[in-house]
């Protein structure tokens, strides 16, 4: 006979709230709700999310960091990627929910429950995110989501919470704001249009001075290792970018794409690190690969992303651009210095010890070291040869 436990993914919000009562006294079920932390609450946030979780009726809660795994198997990669989806959005929310998964369903496993729950709605990505990694992985738990299969409204799910005795505040945000790791995405009334603008409060950061500031960022094979001379582990190192960035108002954008169930999204990001690191690292990877490499370095780290954000972590074939990515960032290693203004930053050069622009070969546009002029002639000979044989061919066309 099937157990009655339930693993509910819980945030603490309205919608992980009504599930917990409803799952208990209109399924039976024994509710065990689990909070999967990828960067976006504080310890005190995490307290607050088991007492309330416990409040409405859990049988028990725990509170999972996930920070490490989640830049390790996820982030690192995005990184070494130089990966913006659209060339606009760097992935902030859409890579955490595989990771937030996979940590609910080893949650699942411990405690042997039949079923698992969590609180998306029908209309976005991460209800396929979920639960494609139960239906892949285990394939025995039945995946359970209330507020996709009643379709209630906000204030049907309040009433429902009320009339059994839960009396927390449950006034709407004006802005959805979901934050992690890698950056914070903010949805409104004006990202449902394609013309509506988010206003400055909408951001989770204010912009708290205009003194322009430099930073130096060290990186070693391609991991952000040090801010201004001073070491910290990659995830040290990018919450405090986010905190300097935050600042001067740095790594906001816009984002519009397709959504995995087929119908355009917008929304607004907040990703200081993210952006500020990326284009960091792209510079000093220009300065440092290959032609051909950062050639298929761009073709294949898009794909990833694509897979990333299309819930499509599963696939070996995004171990295999892993395993080519980090062969990439062998020699990736040097310092980036970057200058933050209000809204803007520029990267504004590297230095490292591999650099290939090498003045022992020639300097560009002033004079070169390794041949001659009779050289260039040549090779402009043999350079243009298939193209004369072709215009030889269809000059009448």
């Amino acid at each position: 006979m099937m157990n009655n436990k339930v693993v509910l993914a819980f945030s603490g919000g309205l919608d992980t709230s009504f599930c917990v009562p409803w799952l208990k006294l209109e399924k039976g079920l024994e509710v065990h709700t689990i909070m999967v932390n990828t960067g976006g609450f504080s310890d005190e946030e995490a307290q607050k999310i088991e007492e309330r979780a416990l409040e409405l009726g859990a049988a028990s809660h725990v509170n999972i960091n996930a920070i490490d795994e989640y830049y390790t198997k996820g982030i690192k990669y995005l990184l070494f990627g130089n990966i913006l989806k659209n060339s606009t959005y760097p992935l902030s929310v859409s890579s955490e929910r595989v990771f937030q998964a996979m940590a609910v369903l080893e949650h699942v496993q411990k405690l042997g429950a039949a079923y698992v729950a969590h609180g998306s709605t029908g209309a976005g990505n991460d209800q396929v995110r979920f639960d494609l990694v139960f239906e892949v992985m285990a394939p025995e738990v039945k995946v359970l989501a209330p507020i996709r299969e009643l379709q209630l409204s906000r204030k049907q799910e309040i009433d429902y919470l009320q009339e059994r005795g839960f009396s927390f505040s449950w006034e709407k945000a004006k802005y959805s704001i979901n934050q992690g790791l890698w950056g914070t995405s903010v949805g409104g009334v004006e990202t449902l249009t394609a013309s509506g603008v988010l206003p400055e409060d909408a951001y989770p950061s204010q912009i708290k001075t205009d003194k322009p500031l430099r930073i130096k960022i060290g990186f070693e094979k391609g991991e952000p290792v040090s801010l201004n001379g001073e070491k910290g582990s990659p995830v040290e190192i990018i919450n405090k970018i986010n905190s300097i960035g935050g600042e001067y108002g740095v790594g906001r954008d816009i984002h519009v794409g397709d959504t995995i169930i087929g119908i355009k999204g917008r929304v607004g990001f907040e990703a200081p690190a993210a952006l500020i690191l990326i284009k960091g690292h792209h510079l000093l990877e220009k300065h440092i690969l290959t032609k051909g490499q950062l050639y298929w370095k761009e073709q294949l780290a898009g794909w990833y992303g694509q897979l990333m954000h299309e819930a499509q972590y599963l696939e070996p074939l995004m171990r295999n651009i892993e395993t080519f990515l980090e062969d990439t960032q062998k020699y990736v290693t040097g310092e980036v210095e970057v200058e933050l203004r209000p809204y803007h930053f520029a990267v504004l050069g590297c230095q490292t010890k591999y650099d290939l622009m090498s003045s022992k070969f020639g300097d560009y546009g002033e004079a070169n070291k390794s041949f001659t002029g009779q050289d260039v002639i040549g090779f402009t000979k043999v350079l243009a040869n298939p193209l004369k044989i072709y215009y030889s061919v269809h000059k009448d066309d």
